[in-house]
Parts: C-alpha cells; sequence; structure tokens
C-alpha cells in the first residue's frame, strides 16, 4: 500500500463516518455547508499530517508510507492532502443520506 492510497481510502472512510455513524451524522448535518467544510478540511489535514508524521517517525515503512522526512516529503504531503480531499469529497457527495441526515440538512 502506497501513501496515495492509503490516503485516498481514508479520506473515504473518514466522509463514511460523518454519513453513517451515529450522532456524528446528525452533528454534522445540522452544520451549514460552509462548516462542514471546513471541519472535513481539518481532519483532511489532521489524516494527512498523521501518515507523514509516521513516515517520519520511521514507522511508514512496515505499511508501505513512501513519504520522506524531507523538503521532498513536504511537497508529498501537499500532494497527498489535496488527494484525500478530493476522495473526502467526492464519496461524501455520492453517499445516501439517511432520512435523519436529510431532515436536519433542510
Amino acid at each position: 500500500m502506497t501513501s496515495e492510497s492509503l490516503i485516498l481510502i481514508s479520506g473515504a472512510l473518514v466522509s463514511l463516518l460523518f454519513s453513517y455513524f451515529p450522532v456524528l451524522n446528525t452533528w454534522f448535518a445540522a452544520k451549514s455547508a460552509d462548516v462542514k467544510r471546513l471541519i472535513m478540511l481539518g481532519v483532511m489535514a489532521v489524516v494527512s499530517a498523521s501518515v507523514f508524521g509516521l513516515s517520519c517517525a520511521g514507522l511508514g515503512g512496515e505499511i508501505g508510507i513512501t513519504l520522506e522526512c524531507s523538503k521532498e516529503g513536504v511537497i508529498g504531503l501537499v500532494k497527498i492532502f489535496i488527494l484525500s480531499v478530493i476522495a473526502n469529497q467526492g464519496a461524501y457527495a455520492v453517499t445516501v443520506k439517511t432520512p435523519e441526515v436529510k431532515r436536519l440538512s433542510e
């Protein structure tokens, strides 16, 4: 597994959590569209930084994370952050909303 595939999967999983996990989905649905975007952006920043941190700590090799703790690694961090946001927003757009989420989103 590469850092790119890990971050794509993570972005989609976070989206599914915010869509279907009880209590979290209704809390999130009640937020305005701008606040939802900022929350997801922040979560994806934390996930991306965590992947980079695992790599810098030397723990990424076991799971296939290929980022380096260098200038090139920071550029890779920006790339995986962008990928995570794309995967996250794409997954959120195609998930079927539960009835309670639909009610709160209106």
